[in-house]
């Protein structure tokens, strides 16, 4: 099955059969009437392996083009973007994935957000190859204890089924004061603090891992978009996170 396939599909309510209509991926701004229930229901279980595929596949091409876009701001030495300006694109790029998630413009915009994040990884890693002897070390060592947590954490969640929907409060709460304190850490240059705010956000982000991948297996997560950004955030900050951390214990000037 094609990974654009019936990408609008999440987007149609259906008829399940006992002859109720199934609103949970009503397109948005739709509407029901009568006695329609609006509860989300849960994927079968075929349908949550489908989003599973896609979510994996649109996740590893995201990665790829990252990387590329990583890579030009290298080569054209392109200098770091102001940390507001990045956050403004960051978040200006996720709500308006979020908003065509249901169209075939939500991949566009998923590319766009991934391509935007590449470009502000490669100034980083441009930084940390010419500040640090060992730079191209660190960023290996940051890549591979990226790829052996994800891997780790989605195979487990994947192999075990295990349910964990109890720890969203605490990652919600957790990411709310860690974005928070790292705003704090770079307006007051506190760099202790900064190292602080990495060491929990790899704790988080490997529980958004958890999290993220239980809810693509008990169906709860009905958009193979979504799920890949999300995911790809949790990579995304791991990596950069984990990288400060190399940088600040192990670098070599």
């Amino acid at each position: 099955m094609s990974l654009f396939d019936n990408v609008n599909k999440n987007a149609a309510p259906n008829t399940n059969q006992g002859g109720t209509r199934n609103v949970q991926n009503m397109p948005f701004g739709g509407a029901a009437t009568g006695d329609e229930v609006f509860e989300q229901q849960p994927l079968s279980s075929a349908e949550a392996n489908k989003l599973i595929r896609n979510t994996y596949t649109l996740l590893s091409m995201t990665l790829f083009f990252t990387a590329f876009t990583a890579g030009i701001a290298m080569v054209t030495e392109m200098p770091p973007l102001h940390w507001a300006l990045v956050l403004v694109g960051f978040f200006g790029l996720f709500f308006l994935t979020s908003y065509l998630q249901n169209s075939i413009w939500g991949l566009v915009s998923v590319f766009a957000l991934t391509g935007f994040m590449g470009l502000t990884l490669g100034p980083v890693l441009s930084a940390y190859l010419t500040i640090f002897s060992n730079g191209s070390e660190l960023i290996m060592m940051a890549f591979g204890s990226t790829a052996v947590i994800f891997l780790g954490l989605s195979g487990y969640a994947l192999a075990s089924r295990k349910d964990f929907s109890f720890i969203g409060g605490f990652l919600f709460a957790g990411i709310l004061i860690a974005f928070l304190a790292g705003i704090g850490a770079i307006i007051f240059q506190l760099p202790g603090l900064s190292l602080a705010v990495s060491a929990m956000f790899v704790l988080l982000m490997s529980g958004l891992i958890l999290y993220q991948t239980s809810d693509m297996v008990h169906g709860r997560e009905t958009n193979y978009i979504m799920a890949t950004v999300t995911l790809y955030v949790t990579i995304y900050n791991l990596f950069i996170s984990l990288l400060q951390l190399f940088g600040a214990f192990m670098g070599e000037k």
